[in-house]
């Protein structure tokens, strides 16, 4: 039997076979043009990045793999790819199962459990305010990305965009007063039933605290419930991950099939610009944060690259959350903070969406032919961050805060329904920054309270 190489030489050669991996298949997607060399050459960069993900066996090399699995399908086989998106929704309505009774059990039991009543209102100012800061600093990236590209100038309009069959229809934000009334449930078991994350967590905070006030005798039980319920959810929330891989590589094989590659063409200068801003705000916002709060880079990175690359292939948050959550509380982040901060960011912290609104309200000017002065766009800046928040629960929510901002500042609507065409793939970004943010965010938290243990 030949002996076993030491597991640093397996790493380097598992290194060197993903490089190749990606290189054959880049190679197979430049020869696009020849079927028969290109289909070969990236059915080869397939298989080598198969052969990785079968040594590695993580769920984030399975799902890179099966997201450019997925692409290859919807590029070769669209007819096949429309079929496969009941698979990613399989996933999806298995997620939404676990998402309000994980943090029913997980606040609840991390406030009665530890009595951190005191300790709740001062993560909370601390919270909001680092929410407030990060996503203003993303409308301000956003802005200047597309400043840079200018990548509405020239852009010609189709006349018939605002007015086509297949338009979705115009949803309004709930104002101000609404969207504070509609933070507290009426039902507990309507907000359940709609998964309204917000409303779960309000109840949540209000259930634990109630919990926390009530004697150890009467306590013992309900929190010994409730304890086992959050650690069950846990585990579901395991089991439903290994059918994680599958469920990206439908949702991306239905994406590139049922829209094609070459209709996304006349756009993709506002993708581009769009994932040059993510970089950016990576890079010059969220690696500061991280090295000012002097939390460990590597491990941060280890602990939310399957969360992001969930949300990436699935382009839904809600997907990705119970995994942040165990992931997050893996790095070290105390149970009731990661309860309370990564929920609370779902509707406060969406960063990629408040970077895209931006983004996509000034392409809209300028495909409009419309000169915005700096405070127009300063006002406009300030709209955008005060209607984006909750749009978390609200369904095509960036579509609706985009339409009444083009109204309000006499933007032509066809600009924005034109952005649809590109929208399942910036999408992606947008929702996987949303998810990467609020992980940060319940590691921020813990690092200035002092309540991390790596």
């Amino acid at each position: 039997m030949p002996p076993v190489p030491p597991a640093p030489v397996r790493t380097h050669a598992l290194r060197l076979c993903l490089l190749a991996g990606l290189a054959i298949y880049a190679a197979g997607a430049c020869f696009a043009g020849y079927d028969a060399i290109g289909l070969a050459l990236r059915a080869a960069g397939l298989a080598l990045l198969a052969f990785v993900a079968i040594k590695r066996c993580t769920i984030t090399t399975w799902t890179f793999f099966a997201i450019l699995a997925g692409t290859e399908i919807g590029v070769d086989a669209p007819r096949v790819a429309v079929h496969l998106h009941v698979l990613a929704e399989i996933f999806l309505r298995l997620v939404r199962v676990i998402v309000a009774p994980l943090i029913l059990g997980t606040l609840a039991t991390g406030i009665a459990g530890h009595g951190h009543l005191r300790s709740l209102g001062r993560i909370a100012w601390k919270t909001f305010l680092y929410f407030e800061i990060v996503t203003t600093l993303a409308l301000v990236v956003g802005a200047a990305a597309i400043h840079i590209s200018h990548a509405g100038d020239g852009v010609t309009l189709p006349a018939s965009v605002a007015t086509s069959e297949n338009a979705p229809p115009l949803i309004t934000h709930p104002g101000a007063e609404a969207f504070l009334v509609n933070m507290f449930p009426e039902n507990i078991a309507l907000a359940v039933a709609q998964n309204q994350i917000l409303q779960v967590a309000v109840f949540a905070i209000f259930f634990g605290i109630a919990l926390a006030l009530l004697p150890d005798t009467k306590k013992a039980p309900l929190l010994s419930l409730l304890t086992s319920l959050t650690d069950t959810m846990f585990q579901f929330t395991k089991l439903i991950m290994y059918f994680a891989p599958i469920a990206a590589g439908a949702a991306m094989s239905y994406t590139v099939g049922s829209m094609g590659l070459s209709t996304l063409l006349p756009l993709v200068k506002l993708v581009g610009t769009f994932y040059g801003a993510l970089l950016a705000f990576v890079l010059f916002v969220l690696l500061p944060v991280i090295l000012l709060t002097r939390i460990p880079l590597r491990a941060f990175l280890n602990a939310v690259s399957e969360p992001a690359a969930i949300g990436f292939a699935t382009s839904t948050s809600e997907a990705a959350l119970p995994l942040a959550m165990e992931r997050m509380e893996e790095f070290g982040v105390p149970r009731w903070i990661v309860s309370f901060v990564i929920p609370s960011g779902y509707s406060f912290n969406m960063t990629g969406s408040s970077l895209y609104l931006s983004i996509a309200a000034v392409f809209a000017a300028q495909a409009s032919g419309i000169h915005l002065t700096l405070g127009e766009e300063t006002v406009m800046l300030l709209t955008l961050m005060v209607t984006s928040k909750g749009i978390a629960g609200v369904p095509r929510a960036v579509l609706a805060i985009l339409l009444a901002t083009a109204a309000s500042f006499h933007l032509s609507t066809a600009a924005v329904m034109m952005i649809l065409g590109v929208d399942a793939l910036i999408d992606m970004g947008r929702t996987s920054l949303n998810v990467a943010g609020n992980c940060l965010a319940s590691a921020v938290i813990s690092q200035v309270e002092g309540s991390t243990n790596h």
